[in-house]
C-alpha cells in the first residue's frame, strides 16, 4: 500500500515538474535561440561553406520566358482607331548568373562580386522560334520623334525618315528586338545619339550590371547576402534593414532568417530603376516545403495621389500617368517606355480598355515571391513587368498621323524560379529538424499534461476500494 501511494505522489510531482519546466521553455524561448544559433552558424559567406556555394552559383534554373504584342491594324491606329493586337509567345531562355570575380572585404564582413547574365533559347519551352516576326512600335523612331520635336534639327530628321520610310510601326525579328540589332536611322544621327543598335535588352546577354557588395553575415547573420551597394551607391536608398527585407531578382534570393507575416519584403529590380515592396497574401507549399506568399500591393503602382513615394515618376514634374504605370523614360535614354504589369494588370481600366487584346489575370500576371518562413530561403519566385510606349502626335511629324494618345503594350516578361527537388528535400529535413526543436517546450508540457491525467486517475481508484470496504462492514457485529 505504501509503495502504490509512494507511485501515484511521485507521478503527480513529475507531473508538475515538467508544467512548470515546459512552460518555462516556452517563456524564455530557450529552443527558438537554440535555433537561431544554429542558423547564425550555418548562413555565412566564406569559402568553403555550403551557403557560399549555392549563393555564388544558385542551384535552380531560372527561366526568362518573353511575351510580345503582335499588331494586326496599324493602319487603322494612324488613322484614330484603337490598336488590336495578339499576344505571341512564350519565347523561352534559361537564365544563368553566377557570381564572378568574387572579393571579400573588411575582414570578412563583406563581399564584392559581379553578377553577368547569359540567356540561353530553350526551343522546347517556347512557342515558336527567334526569326519569328513581329510587328510593333519602332521605339526608336518615336524616340528620335520626341527628342527633336522642339530642336532646329526637327526639319532635317523629317526628311531623313520620310526618305528612308522610317514610321511609327514597324516588323522585326523576334530576336534582333530582344538583342539588338543596328537601327538604320540612329545610323544617320549617329552625331547625336551615344549608339545606333537598339534592343529591348541589348548589351544585357553575357554581361553585368555593375558590381555588387554584399553583407557576409559575419557581423549580423539577418544582413546575410544583403546587398550594401550596387553601382557604387549605397543600398539604403532602396529600403531600411530596420523595417524590411529583400530580395535580390528571383535567383539566390536573400532574406533575413525567420520570416513573419507582417514584415514588408523588397524587391530591387534594375528594370523598374527601384525597388519593390512585397506583402503577406497567403501560405503555400512548394515540394512539400511551407512557405509565405508575398505580392506588390497595388499601391506599388499607385498614382502620386495615393502613393507619394512614386512622385519621382511622373516626367516631367507633374505630369503622371495614373496607377498601374511608371514612367521610366528619364533611365532608359529619353526613350518614352512606361513599365506595367503585364496587360495593364492593377492598372486604371482605361489602359485595358485602350487596346483590344488586353485580358488581364492575377494568377498569370502578379508579382509573387513564396519564401520558406523558418529558413527564409527562396521556394519560388515570378517577377513579371511590361514594356510599354507612350504614343501621341509629335507636331512636326506626320508619320504620327491621327493617332490616339495611348500607351501602346510593347511586351512583357516573366522571370522565374523554383526551387529543386535536391534543394527541397535537403529544406524539408531541415523544416523536420527545426519543427521537432521547437515543439520540444509542447511536447514536455503535453507529457505533463497526460501525466496529471494519470495521476487525478490513480488518486480517485486509490480512494474508491477503502469507501466500498467500509459500505461493506456490516451495522451490528456479533
Amino acid at each position: 500500500m505504501w509503495l502504490r501511494s509512494c507511485c501515484v505522489y511521485s507521478t503527480g510531482l513529475v507531473c508538475i515538474l515538467l508544467l512548470i519546466a515546459g512552460i518555462a521553455m516556452v517563456l524564455s524561448q530557450v529552443f527558438l535561440k537554440l535555433l537561431n544559433n544554429r542558423i547564425k552558424e550555418q548562413i555565412i559567406l566564406e569559402n568553403g561553406t555550403e551557403a557560399f556555394s549555392v549563393w555564388q552559383n544558385p542551384p535552380p534554373p531560372v527561366y526568362m520566358q518573353f511575351y510580345f504584342f503582335n499588331l494586326t491594324n496599324p493602319a487603322e491606329v494612324l488613322n484614330g482607331d484603337k490598336p488590336s493586337v495578339v499576344e505571341i509567345g512564350p519565347y523561352t531562355y534559361r537564365e544563368y548568373r553566377p557570381k564572378e570575380d568574387v572579393k571579400f572585404m573588411d575582414n570578412g564582413t563583406r563581399v564584392e562580386a559581379v553578377n553577368p547574365k547569359t540567356y540561353v533559347f530553350e526551343p522546347d519551352m517556347s512557342r515558336g522560334s527567334e526569326d519569328d516576326l513581329v510587328r510593333t512600335v519602332n521605339i526608336p523612331a518615336v524616340t528620335v520623334m520626341e527628342k527633336f520635336k522642339d530642336s532646329l534639327f526637327r526639319r532635317f530628321v523629317f526628311d531623313l525618315m520620310m526618305s528612308s520610310g522610317e514610321g511609327v510601326f514597324q516588323t522585326f525579328r523576334v530576336g534582333a528586338l530582344l538583342w539588338g540589332y543596328e537601327d538604320p536611322l540612329l545610323k544617320e544621327l549617329k552625331e547625336f545619339v551615344p549608339d545606333y543598335h537598339f534592343g529591348l535588352f541589348y548589351k544585357k546577354n553575357g554581361t553585368d550590371d555593375s558590381d555588387y557588395v554584399f553583407f557576409t553575415g559575419r557581423q549580423n547573420y539577418q544582413d546575410f547576402a544583403r546587398i550594401n551597394q550596387w553601382n557604387g551607391q549605397s543600398a539604403l536608398k532602396w529600403w531600411s534593414s530596420d523595417e524590411c527585407n529583400m530580395i535580390n531578382g528571383t535567383d539566390g534570393a536573400s532574406f533575413h532568417p525567420i520570416i513573419t507575416k507582417t514584415e514588408k519584403l523588397y524587391i530591387f529590380s534594375s528594370d523598374l530603376c527601384r525597388s519593390l515592396y512585397a506583402l503577406y497574401e497567403s501560405d503555400v507549399s512548394v515540394h512539400g516545403v511551407p512557405g509565405f506568399r508575398f505580392v506588390p500591393p497595388s499601391e506599388v503602382f499607385a498614382n502620386l495621389t495615393v502613393n507619394p513615394d512614386n512622385a519621382g515618376f511622373c516626367v516631367p514634374e507633374g505630369n503622371c500617368l495614373g496607377s498601374g504605370l511608371l514612367n521610366v523614360s528619364v533611365c532608359k535614354e529619353g526613350a518614352p517606355i512606361i513599365m506595367s504589369s503585364p496587360h495593364f494588370y492593377q492598372a486604371d481600366d482605361k489602359f485595358v480598355q485602350d487596346v483590344f487584346g488586353m485580358n488581364p489575370k492575377k494568377e498569370e500576371h502578379e508579382t509573387v515571391v513564396d519564401i520558406n518562413p523558418l529558413t527564409g530561403l527562396l521556394l519560388r519566385g515570378a517577377k513579371r513587368v511590361q514594356v510599354n510606349v507612350f504614343l501621341h502626335q509629335i507636331p512636326g511629324f506626320s508619320q504620327t498621323g491621327k493617332i490616339r494618345t495611348l500607351v501602346f503594350p510593347v511586351m512583357y516578361l516573366n522571370e522565374s524560379v523554383v526551387i529543386d527537388e535536391e534543394s527541397a528535400k535537403k529544406l524539408r529535413a531541415v523544416v523536420t529538424e527545426a519543427n521537432v526543436i521547437l515543439n520540444v517546450p509542447f511536447i514536455v508540457i503535453s507529457v505533463g499534461v497526460l501525466l496529471g491525467v494519470i495521476f487525478i486517475v490513480l488518486m480517485c481508484r486509490q480512494k474508491l476500494p477503502q469507501s466500498s470496504a467500509a459500505e461493506r462492514q456490516p451495522l451490528l457485529s456479533s
